[in-house]
């Protein structure tokens, strides 16, 4: 595991770099897997070396809403039970085989104690994750289906190949044909 490719922009000296490694457990999980269910306690968060995971709630109905799609170098957990230590109202599922390095709560809390930057570095990486929900939500409210669909592929080029067209729509918050019909649309134009 190459730590400079996950914490860009950081200088590390190989102290800190076997004290972080030390922390991460890498684990490998297939496609299908579930690594969290609702109600479990959210001990971990996940970063994705490669392959990608989809987090989502199922509503009283039995309907899915993909919450996030995290592919490689994209970090993904149920993140409101994993800060606040309450039971996680997501699912996380492995949508194609991946290699992830675990991290629990207390270990990253080790981390920032014994290294300040790298605390930022998940400070800005949280801020980010806020910003882009922030956006995410805004959009859902006041934009077209089409529009979504673009903003989607801008946020995740190239995953198309990856997931379900029921998953995109469930992202997108529309039908499997509505997403049909909106790529049809994209296509003509």
């Amino acid at each position: 595991m190459n730590l400079q490719e996950i914490f860009k922009d950081l200088t590390l000296s190989e102290h800190n770099k076997m004290m972080i490694s030390s922390k991460l457990k890498k684990i490998m999980v297939t496609k299908g897997e579930t690594i969290l269910h609702p109600n479990d306690t959210a001990y971990y968060q996940y970063y994705v070396v490669q392959g990608c995971l989809r987090s989502f709630f199922t509503d009283k109905t039995a309907k899915e809403h993909t919450i996030q799609f995290a592919i490689t170098d994209w970090w993904i957990s149920d993140y409101t039970a994993f800060f606040r230590k309450e039971k996680a109202i997501l699912q996380i599922e492995c949508i194609q085989d991946a290699t992830l390095l675990r991290l629990s709560r207390d270990d990253m809390n080790e981390i920032f104690d014994k290294i300040p930057n790298i605390e930022r570095y998940f400070r800005i990486k949280t801020e980010s994750y806020i910003g882009s929900f922030q956006k995410r939500i805004i959009g859902d409210l006041s934009k077209t289906a089409k529009e979504q669909y673009i903003d989607f592929v801008n946020t995740y080029p190239n995953i198309e190949q990856l997931v379900k067209n029921y998953h995109i729509a469930s992202y997108l918050g529309i039908t499997s044909e509505s997403l049909s019909r909106v790529r049809k649309e994209i296509a003509r134009n």
